[in-house]
Order: C-alpha cells, then sequence, then structure tokens
C-alpha cells in the first residue's frame, strides 16, 4: 500500500536535516534561498503535506481563525471577508468560515464547532445574539471581534460603523431633494442589529421634520431581490404612494427597482428609490444607485490586523467606528411635483 510522505522523506529527498525542513515550511525566511528551493523542490516531487495536527499540537496553537457570518450569499461580507483572508493569509493564518442564515442558535453551533476546530479567534457579525455565545468564547478564553457594526459603549472588542448614522444621513439627504413621502424596505430585525440602527437612523431623520416611520409605510423583508420586490410592490400599492423608498442594502433597492419599473412607473422620475452599502450591484443596476459607501475591505484589513495582535498579545481588542458616506449616483433626484 501507498504511504504518506514524511517529514523524513523530504529530509532525505532534499538532503538537509528534518529541523530544516521544518524552518523552510514555518519560517521560510531563516533559511537560505537554495536551500528552500530544494526543500520545495522536494516537498512539490513528493506530495509532502505538513501535519496539522501535530503542528498545532507542539505550537499550542493551530492558526486558524473562525468567522461566522449571516450568509454567503451576500457581496457585502465578501467584500470584507476577502480582506480579513489576504491580512491572515499574510501571516500564514487560515480563515474557517460559517454561516447562521440569521439564526443566533445556529450561530452558536457554528462557534461551537469552530471552537472545536481548535481556533485561535473569532470574527463575529454584529452585536445582537443571546448571552451564552459571548460566555461560551470568554468560558474558553478565546479572543474575538464584532464585525459590521458599532457602539462606542460596548463592551466588546469591535471593527465596524454606526448603522443608525449612516442611515439617518441618507434620509436626511433624502429629504434635502424635497421629499416627505418617504417609505423604508428594511432588512428583518430579528437578531439584526444592523438592520434595527438602519430604520432607527430614518426615524430621527424624519421625526427631526415631523414624520413618523411607521407601517405601512415601512417593511421588514429578506435580504433578496425577489423578497425586495413583492415588498416594494406593496409600498407602491399605498395611497399615497411613496415618491422615495429607502432601502436596507443595495439587493433590497435592486428589488425596488424591478418592481417600479415593473408598475410601469420610471425611477426617478415618479420613484426615487436608495440603497445602503454601496456593493458592484448599486452600479451595475439602471439606474445606478445612490447609495451608503461602507469601508468593507478597509473593515476586514484592520479587523485581521487586531485578531493576530489579540492572538499574539493577549491583549484585549479595541473599539473603531469607520466613516461612511453617500455615494449620488441617478436613483434619486426631486420628487414628482418638485420637477
Amino acid at each position: 500500500m501507498n504511504r504518506l510522505p514524511t517529514i523524513d522523506d523530504v529530509s532525505r529527498h532534499a538532503g538537509v536535516s528534518t529541523a530544516t525542513v521544518s524552518r523552510c515550511l514555518n519560517a521560510p525566511d531563516q533559511v537560505r534561498p537554495e536551500t528552500r528551493a530544494r526543500v520545495e523542490a522536494a516537498v512539490a516531487k513528493l506530495g509532502y503535506t505538513p501535519h496539522f495536527g501535530g503542528r498545532a499540537l507542539a505550537a499550542n496553537r493551530t492558526n486558524t481563525v473562525g468567522v461566522v457570518i449571516p450568509t454567503m450569499a451576500s457581496a457585502m461580507f465578501a467584500l470584507g471577508l476577502q480582506a480579513l483572508q489576504e491580512e491572515l493569509s499574510a501571516n500564514n493564518v487560515t480563515l474557517l468560515v460559517a454561516t447562521s442564515h440569521y439564526d443566533p442558535d445556529q450561530e452558536l453551533k457554528q462557534i461551537r464547532t469552530l471552537l472545536g476546530r481548535g481556533v485561535d479567534a473569532m470574527a463575529l457579525i454584529g452585536e445582537a445574539r443571546p448571552d451564552d455565545a459571548y460566555q461560551l468564547l470568554q468560558d474558553r478564553q478565546i479572543p474575538y471581534i464584532l464585525l459590521w457594526s458599532y457602539r462606542a459603549n460596548s463592551a466588546h472588542a469591535i471593527v465596524g460603523f454606526d448603522n443608525r448614522a449612516a442611515a439617518r444621513q441618507m434620509a436626511d439627504r433624502v429629504l434635502a431633494f424635497g421629499h416627505r413621502n418617504i417609505a423604508m424596505l428594511a432588512g428583518v430585525t430579528t437578531w439584526n442589529d444592523r438592520a434595527v440602527g438602519r430604520i432607527e437612523g430614518v426615524r430621527d431623520a424624519l421625526a427631526a421634520v415631523d414624520i413618523d416611520l411607521a407601517a405601512p409605510y415601512l417593511i421588514e423583508a429578506p435580504y433578496s431581490v425577489d423578497a425586495s420586490f413583492e415588498a416594494a410592490k406593496a409600498l407602491l400599492a399605498l395611497t399615497p404612494r411613496p415618491t422615495a423608498i429607502i432601502c436596507g442594502n443595495d439587493v433590497q433597492a435592486a428589488g425596488a427597482l424591478h418592481a417600479v419599473r415593473d408598475g410601469g412607473l420610471a425611477v426617478p422620475d415618479d420613484v426615487s428609490v436608495v440603497g445602503f452599502d454601496d456593493i458592484e450591484l448599486a452600479r451595475a443596476v439602471e439606474p445606478p444607485l445612490t447609495t451608503v459607501q461602507v469601508p468593507h475591505r478597509r473593515m476586514g484589513r484592520v479587523a485581521a490586523k487586531q485578531l493576530l495582535n489579540m492572538i499574539n498579545s493577549n491583549e484585549p481588542g479595541d473599539r473603531m467606528n469607520f466613516e461612511t458616506s453617500i455615494v449620488e449616483r441617478r436613483s434619486l433626484s426631486s420628487p414628482p411635483n418638485r420637477h
């Protein structure tokens, strides 16, 4: 029977000691280039793969970080995770990704699974979850960081942005164009502090001009084009019809654009539609979306650096708030009676 190649096989093939092979694999900068080249050639020819479990046991570290995200279907998470993975990979740390489907029980299950894999640290999305999850991480003394939300008085290390402030800024911009009959298509708020913050921000802005945001002009829907299409159709059927729809993210805004066109109306001549996140979709739809630009990649890189520092120094992480901005495109203009 064929057996798997060992470090001894690589050592003999390259004509170096097993210690040198180990240094080539774990600290290549400490080995002369010509020696490293021989070892790498032997590894490639033999198909050698280091024994992960043995290395982890010896170092009391697995060089892995776990992250649980709500869904892999969202481009906004993909942008941040790509930057997170790139920064970790540059430091020889592997990222393990799991999804929760916005279900706190499923998230806790995934956290337990990743802890069982021996991850050195964890990243989670948002702050809203049962205390059991935080207690588990604290009991296991696993460093963790929260992403995509921010509270100045949070008890956790957090790298994100103020969803409430960002949504208020967008609502203020919609008001500045003269809209007063405004609806909101929001994400489902259950265990989602980002969606909650965005609703609160829009309410803050509208309340300042004595407008109450409430059902039926406020609808929660899943972050999908199909669900948002149906929700936007319901908003467009209201009397009076909203002249602007503020959406919880760009995917929802794409669904709203479809609903406006399907109803024989035009964006922005009849109804303005704005989004949140500024993913590629925001530029690809017609008309392109006015939206909140979120620095997903910068947050991912900074979060990775924080996690690495927390792992290596055993120091607590920081709370970091990133600024967002509004990108104005053609989906927002004055209401019909102001053209």
